[in-house]
């Protein structure tokens, strides 16, 4: 029997396992560590390393050799983390190395694991439990770790484990991220060493003025609801501090001016000391700051401002060896990297994250054009220079002089790892079709879009139905020049019918920092207008489409963008799946949707505007709503708010609730068949027969 794509996805968890991740190279480059699981379908990974001399590569550590059978156990710490990760496997997920790369930390079932790569050894270090996100110092004398919201310190050898930070409230934490920051900003991480292990800068939170809200299991009303903070917009945030601590010395309290500054965006401690990156409410100033570990002192390295967002570069602020500080700064509409003040890349290459610094060498990610990410190198002497050479999005790492190439592209399946002049062996699956997509050009705004039609198409089989498959929002960019999985999806859907459509419109990070800013206070009006015009020009050029007949699905921001198509467009578009939509915009965070609206009590028209909620009774179209009911990142209360303004307004609709499925939903049955039934709901919707042959 041949799988079918939805049974793939799902199995293979979008085609993740079995790909090569979590790369660190020893300080020699000579060695790589890295995360794998064994094939396409095994969730288990597992901890790895390859000699680069000799091409040898070494299984060091297997869960399902360290359980010996037991089923792994997660704590609803460790669940969260995953989820804010977006990760999609189980067993070692990852692992934090001493700067020799002589010792490896990692958690499973909740306990601490550290092996030693020269021998081989694995133990299991007694430590209190559940252990969150353990780190070696760079010295590899000892460990830290996180476990009921205190920061430890254990000995390598487990002979003594301490406090170094312990809760003073009852909704305090020490050493992890808070909401908004690992969902919202990209800092997953609440503590960083010092170069010589001996002191730690910690990140204190405290939730007690957030919102708590709550998610029960309607398929069970024995299990009691999950209570969490949530800072929904327009509301307060956890109030969230730097500390350096020590064994055995009273910690020291960083300064600076949070009243002003409530959001800490980046922090870390190198070789020139321990520093910050702070940024206000309205996130128009962006500071970076050094600190004195002697006093907590801060003084200001740098500044940015912007008079809607400042936006924030993943692995900024960073410095090199020389003691060089990395920002970055939006100037003649081009997102440039900085060093000491001065920028080092050229005009139109549009900066996307810092993944590396080595020595004096800078490793970075840009783009000249949108469906491309390339890697890039600088440094002083030689200058900006490009790494990747084939079309397609690129990513890496680097330390010792070695550069590991992560490659996706357009002319084959899969990441191609390439560390030095080695391959690292990649166990995904082969999909079971191959995209068959167009990139396009659309428009005077030179929309980037891609059609993906039926392999078995011929103009005698006449027109085809269009069904729109965007994204379309600040997040991630979708037309690409890679077989990502939504690719994957998209021909799928081609496949059964379709004539398959995605744009990436204004707001869609990767052209500039204009083109980014072109939504704010308006997430909905531009937004949908690139849509419907991509169509138009597409249909121009390929009067295979058929405008009679358009439907349109997406998920989270597409699933907002595919309910707002029928509400306001229904001449243009015919029936809608909005997965996980946000249709009050006051109920998502307030670093996310601030960032864009502003703060609702300055901007409330900006709300209003916005939320698709208050648009129920325009709704003329088929319009399938789905929501995973445990989701605590686009709560459950958006489709439901929403199915109650459409049923009150008299507006036919339907609903599919998810039980347990949270924002990204795993479960192997359901992630197969949510695509089986929007392709039934489409088709019904659209009156087309099931195609036959």
């Amino acid at each position: 029997m041949t799988t079918s794509l939805p049974r793939q996805l799902a199995r293979t968890r979008r085609f993740t396992l079995g790909a090569p991740g979590a790369f660190t190279l020893s300080p020699d480059g000579a060695t790589v560590f890295f995360l794998r699981s064994r094939a396409g379908d095994d969730p288990v990974s597992c901890l790895w390393s390859l000699d680069l001399a000799t091409g040898r590569e070494r299984l060091l550590a297997d869960p399902l050799t360290l359980l010996a059978g037991v089923e792994e156990e997660l704590s609803p710490e460790e669940r969260t983390r995953r989820l804010r990760a977006g990760e999609l496997s189980s067993g070692i997920v990852g692992y934090a190395a001493d700067s020799a790369c002589e010792l490896l930390a990692f958690t499973l079932s909740g306990r601490l694991w550290t092996v030693r790569p020269a021998d081989g050894a694995v133990r299991c270090v007694p430590a209190a439990e559940p252990v969150l996100d353990p780190r070696p110092d760079p010295t590899g004398r000892r460990i830290a770790y996180v476990s009921a919201g205190a920061l430890r310190v254990v000995t390598a050898d487990g002979g003594v484990d301490a406090v170094l930070a312990a809760p003073d409230g009852p909704e305090v934490t020490f050493g992890l991220a808070e909401h908004v920051a690992a969902e919202s900003m990209g800092r997953h991480r609440g503590y960083w060493w010092a170069p010589d292990g001996r002191r730690l800068l910690v990140a204190r939170v405290d939730t007690a003025p957030v919102l708590r809200w709550h998610l029960a299991d309607p398929s069970d009303p024995a299990r009691p609801p999950v209570s969490f903070p949530y800072p929904a917009a327009g509301t307060p945030n956890a109030e969230v501090g730097l500390w350096i601590v020590a064994p055995g010395v009273p910690p020291v309290r960083v300064d600076w001016d949070a009243a002003s500054f409530e959001y800490l965006t980046s922090a870390g401690w190198d070789a020139a000391g321990p520093y910050a990156a702070v940024q206000s409410r309205d996130q128009r100033r962006l500071v970076v700051l050094g600190v004195d570990p002697a006093t907590g002192a801060t003084r200001v390295l740098a500044e940015q401002r912007d008079d809607a967002w400042v936006e924030l570069v993943p692995g900024l602020p960073a410095r090199d060896a020389a003691g060089r500080l990395l920002t970055s700064a939006d100037l003649d509409d081009t997102r440039r990297l900085l060093v000491d003040g001065e920028p080092v890349t050229p005009t139109g290459l549009q900066l996307h994250a810092v993944v590396a610094v080595d020595g004096e060498t800078v490793l970075f990610t840009a783009s000249d054009e949108p469906t491309q990410t390339h890697l890039w190198a600088y440094d002083p002497a030689g200058g900006p220079r490009r790494v990747s050479d084939e079309p397609g999005v690129h990513t890496g790492t680097r330390r010792g002089g070695t550069t590991i190439l992560q490659s996706r592209t357009l002319t084959r399946p899969g990441t191609k790892v390439r560390a030095g002049s080695l391959e690292i062996t990649s166990c995904t699956e082969r999909p079971v079709l191959d995209p068959r997509m167009e990139l396009l050009t659309l428009g005077p705004r030179e929309l980037r879009a891609a059609l993906f039609l039926p392999s078995w198409h011929t103009p005698a089989h006449g027109p085809l139905p269009v069904l729109m498959d965007p994204y379309g929002g600040p997040a991630l960019r979708k037309v690409t020049s890679e077989q990502a999985w939504w690719t994957y999806a998209s021909q799928w859907f081609a496949e059964e019918g379709f004539a398959v459509l995605a744009v990436d419109g204004r707001g869609t990070p990767g052209r500039g920092p204009a083109w980014e800013r072109a939504v704010h206070l308006d997430l909905a009006g531009p937004v949908l207008a690139d849509q419907v015009d991509g169509l138009w020009e597409a249909a121009a050029r390929h009067p295979v489409l058929d405008l009679t007949r358009v439907g349109i699905r997406g998920w989270s921001f597409g699933g907002y963008l595919a309910a707002l198509a029928v509400l306001r467009r229904p001449d243009v578009f015919h029936a809608a799946v909005a997965g996980a939509p946000v249709t009050d915009q006051r109920l998502y965070d307030t670093h996310w949707r601030e960032r864009h609206l502003g703060h609702p009590d300055e901007h409330p028209e900006a709300y209003e505007r916005c939320s698709p909620i208050r648009e129920a009774a325009s709704l003329t179209r088929p319009l399938l709503l789905i929501h995973g009911l445990a989701d605590d990142n686009v709560v459950p209360a958006h489709t439901l708010r929403f199915s109650q303004a459409l049923l009150e307004a008299g507006r036919p609709h339907e609903v599919l609730p998810l039980s347990r499925t949270t924002h990204l939903p795993s479960q192997e049955a359901v992630a197969e068949n949510l695509l089986l039934h929007q392709l039934a709901f489409l088709r019904r919707a659209l009156d087309l027969s099931p195609r036959t042959g």
